[in-house]
């Protein structure tokens, strides 16, 4: 169905609005063989931006000529053939790298024009995409990676994100969104879907409707991170299954035809939630949708952060799933590929991604388990179902290494951190600590126990150096709640020495079996920023 453009005439549109007024991203799609065969140098430096409706991204340095590329993998699943196929445009074109991304995405690096087609072409074979994955378009919808054998989900939301995927995919009714826009679906009871942070979420709800208690959603808009973090609020709505598109599509014309265009830091559909009011904002949903039930009873009973660490049975009797640390989200292709080859010998050939960077193998009979956990893999200790404490708990951006925006280095420094915490300090909880390279928060840095922010630092010598801002208690339980910032800049070459100290404060003063969370609740944030300047004192930060 075709839109009218209502923002059109807006005569304070940004430069970017008004380039997509005159060619559509998905356009982009049409020239990427031409590029292939004429090379990086045949693409119009004003066209570097749309190709993130290709899931391209130019990394850093631009001028260079390599790209970034993000696959979308809808609420994180990924079957056999999938696998293989992404293992070898890792092998063959990536320079080996396989990530995976805090939305359950997969990203690869170091890919040139002239190979894209290719690449491409075999995703395709696979009924894998790249189109969305970037840009200001419907991004990759994210979810429970346990959607169908997870005892602890009201219902199986993957047919669901299957639809709503496939609506909004290379759809030139919501391909001119304001800025990205990221949807959550999930069922789980403990919030495996990170609901509050999305610009859209569907969780998990029941409600009695003429005397049955039906399953469905309750719905929350307007999350989002970045600079300025929003947490989603809740609509006093109740959306049953076959309902979910329609308020998804109610959703996203909102956010197209109302959403601000005029600065692209004000663009994401959070700021239009806030000026509007939750009130005015269903008031226009119902509109689109018409009546909807009021919302029934909630159902979600905590947050599980994301991990699903070790073996656990599933609701299929007989099956369990076994959740793996994958480091900081980084593969490499043999390690990709043997993972599929054991999923599949052992399971039914799938693997699935989790926000936190992790992976989960399903469908693993109770005989099997043994076995599988024996393979030589996973003998070796990097990947693992009993990480310790921090590794295990550890989240990172892309950073420097290829990311424009990024300030420092995040991907070798939460490295060089976890491994040197987890060598001088034992503790009788994990500790969830995130890193970002820039305030655009890919690491999601508010949500964590311990959230690391780049920043750039003068040193008493005038010489600029990278450094971090370190934010304390986030959570995204209750509805969530935003870390708090400890005063102090800390050089990134001191900060596991710094660390140390905190958490060993931390270590001494807690009780048995608190949590960081929890904690952080009992004694508030002076004792830690009091802790903090101490630390800092001797190193005239």
């Amino acid at each position: 169905m075709a839109h009218e453009k209502v923002w059109a005439n807006n005569e304070n549109l940004n430069k970017f609005e008004l380039k997509k007024l005159e060619k559509d991203g998905l356009d982009i799609l049409e020239e990427i063989d031409t590029f292939a065969k004429n090379g990086f140098a045949s693409i119009p430096e004003e066209d570097w931006d749309l190709l993130k409706w290709a899931g391209l991204y130019l990394q850093r340095p631009k001028k260079d000529g390599y790209f970034m590329m993000r696959i979308k993998v809808p609420t994180g699943i990924l079957n056999y053939e999938q696998v293989v196929a992404l293992a070898g445009i890792c092998r063959d074109f990536g320079r080996d790298l396989f990530d995976i991304t805090t939305r359950q995405a997969i990203q690869f690096h170091w890919l040139e024009i002239e190979n894209i087609p290719e690449i491409f072409r075999r995703l395709d074979e696979v009924g894998l995409t790249t189109v969305g994955a970037c840009g200001d378009i419907a991004r990759n919808v994210i979810g429970n990676p346990l959607a169908g054998i997870d005892p602890e989900e009201l219902l199986d939301t993957e047919p669901i994100v299957r639809e709503i995927h496939q609506f909004f995919h290379k759809n030139r009714d919501f391909s001119n969104l304001p800025r990205k826009y990221k949807i959550s679906i999930s069922a789980s009871y403990y919030n495996s879907g990170h609901a509050e942070i999305n610009d859209l979420a569907f969780i998990p709800a029941t409600k009695e409707i003429d005397g049955k208690l039906v399953k469905g959603f309750h719905v929350k808009v307007g999350g989002g991170l970045s600079s300025k973090p929003h947490l989603a609020q809740p609509l006093n709505i109740f959306v049953t299954p076959d309902k979910v598109k329609d308020v998804a599509i109610a959703v996203t014309t909102i956010f197209r035809d109302y959403g601000y265009r005029e600065k692209r830091h004000r663009a994401r559909l959070k700021f239009l939630v806030a000026d509007w009011g939750v009130e005015k904002f269903q008031e226009k949903l119902l509109e689109l949708t018409g009546p909807l039930p009021e919302r029934g009873n909630d159902e979600t009973k905590g947050w599980n952060a994301g991990y699903f660490y070790g073996v656990h049975p599933q609701k299929q009797k007989g099956l369990n799933y076994i959740g793996f640390n994958v480091p900081l989200g980084r593969l490499y292709s043999e390690e990709v590929l043997e993972i599929a080859r054991i999923s599949k010998k052992y399971g039914n050939g799938q693997i699935r991604t989790c926000n936190t960077q992790n992976i989960v193998i399903p469908n693993v009979p109770d005989d099997q388990v043994e076995a599988l956990l024996a393979e030589e893999i996973f003998q070796k200790g990097r990947i693992t179902i009993k990480p310790k404490s921090f590794i295990g708990y550890a989240v990172s951006c892309t950073g420097t290494e290829f990311c424009n925006l990024a300030l420092v280095e995040t991907k070798q420094r939460m490295k060089t951190i976890v491994e040197y915490l987890d060598q001088v300090l034992e503790l009788d909880v994990p500790v969830r600590m995130h890193i970002t390279g820039c305030p655009n928060s890919c690491g999601q840095r508010q949500i964590a126990d311990i959230g690391l922010q780049g920043v750039l630092m003068r040193t008493k010598d005038k010489k600029m150096v990278d450094a971090y801002e370190i934010h304390v208690g986030g959570t995204l339980l209750d509805g969530g709640r935003f870390n708090e910032k400890l005063k102090g800049k800390i050089e990134a070459e001191k900060l596991h020495l710094v660390l140390k100290d905190f958490l060993q404060y931390f270590k001494e003063t807690k009780l048995a079996g608190e949590t960081f969370l929890e904690y952080y609740d009992r004694v508030g944030i002076e004792p830690l920023q009091a802790k903090l300047d101490e630390i800092l004192e001797p190193l005239g930060a």
